[in-house]
């Protein structure tokens, strides 16, 4: 049964992630260092990990297994994820794979590089109603393959 594991401390996409679990009646995990309101919804659950630097991260890659569906935006998350076989989505709805990871965490490396040594603020572009729209679309086709069996490479 497919399971989708929300990094949900900073996720801007909760309410899509709950209105598409609860379309095609996916469990789906939210895991946290704490802030987040618990629900009512005995498909959605609540996980509170402590609050050290990578606890939420860690606790997902303990328990996603493949051809589970994760959601985050911390990219060594989702190099972790991608290679236990899960299907990941930044809160675009940019999906991290196998032949795009790696670049991926080049480009994070080369961003926070730049930061360090002052020649980039390292400002986020502003999530957009397009952003998403989007992860919407994106995230339906993903638990859809994801049901269905489908490889996540």
């Amino acid at each position: 049964m497919t399971t989708i594991y929300v990094d949900a401390d900073a996720c801007p996409v909760k309410e899509e992630i709950l209105r598409v679990a609860e379309r095609v009646g996916v469990v789906v995990v939210m895991v946290s260092n704490g802030g987040l309101r618990p629900s009512r919804d005995p498909m959605v659950r609540h996980v509170v990990v402590s609050k050290s630097a990578d606890a939420a991260d860690d606790w997902i890659v303990d328990n996603a297994v493949a051809a589970d569906v994760v959601i985050t935006a911390d990219v060594p998350l989702a190099a972790r994820t991608v290679e236990k076989g899960c299907f990941v989505l930044g809160p675009t709805g940019r999906p991290f794979t196998p032949e795009t990871i790696g670049m991926a965490v080049a480009m994070r490396d080369l961003k926070q590089h730049l930061r360090e040594t002052g020649e980039s603020r390292g400002l986020n572009p502003s999530f957009s109603p397009r952003d998403r729209s989007s992860f919407l679309q994106a995230l339906d086709r993903t638990v859809r393959r994801a049901m269905q069996g489908t490889s996540a490479a």
